[in-house]
């Protein structure tokens, strides 16, 4: 059981890990949580060490890092339900969880930034973060990740015509692009996407 301080205090280190990569200084920990001795700031993190959310590698308090349990609490939200877009549906609580972990990491996976709107009738704006499983094979309709003459890559739909590929922009705007199938290579598929809006 954590007291109050040591909660916030272990918020501080989690909030700046996530963000940061690494772990703040005590000066840094005291300023967040409004505590001035580094003293003090010291007693409460050994705390959290002893009770088993934080250890350290190395001299420096940038070494700190989460426990298993801690870390994984970083890609883990609780789920609370379902909401509906249209017409109101009955609240159900739910005290379930969603593993982000599981949902979004793996192996050959990594993440691009969309620039750009040719996507948007798909639902990819310009801005969102799209999780790509890498692979060198799409079936017709996937959103891929493309690489056209070894120099330009591109997000669109894929449609395959025998010996042409149809890159299809989810934008009425925009026509499709369509080039001998010795052109284009598939760098991988979006299996997700991320929008942040704050």
């Amino acid at each position: 059981m954590l007291t109050k301080l040591e909660e916030k205090v272990l918020q501080c280190i989690t909030r700046h890990i996530t963000l940061n990569g690494h772990a703040p200084t005590l000066v840094e920990i005291g300023d967040s949580v409004d505590v001035k001795s580094k003293g003090t700031v010291h007693r409460y993190v050994h705390s959290l060490i002893e009770k088993g959310h934080l250890h350290r590698t190395g001299r420096s308090w940038r070494g700190l890092r989460l426990t298993g349990e801690q870390s994984r609490r970083l890609l883990v939200l609780p789920f609370m339900g379902r909401i509906a877009a249209g017409q109101p549906i009955e609240a159900i609580p739910e005290q379930l969880e969603i593993n982000f972990s599981e949902m979004l990491m793996g192996e050959g996976r990594y993440v691009l930034e969309v620039k750009g709107d040719s996507m948007i009738e798909a639902g990819i704006f310009n801005g969102d973060f799209v999780i790509i499983q890498e692979c060198s094979t799409a079936n017709n309709g996937d959103i891929v990740v493309a690489l056209i003459d070894n120099g330009e890559v591109t997000l669109k739909k894929l449609r395959k015509h025998g010996d042409r590929v149809e890159l299809i922009p989810e934008n009425q705007s925009m026509v499709p692009m369509i080039y001998p199938a010795e052109r284009v290579h598939i760098q991988g598929i979006v299996v997700s996407q991320i929008r942040n809006y704050k």
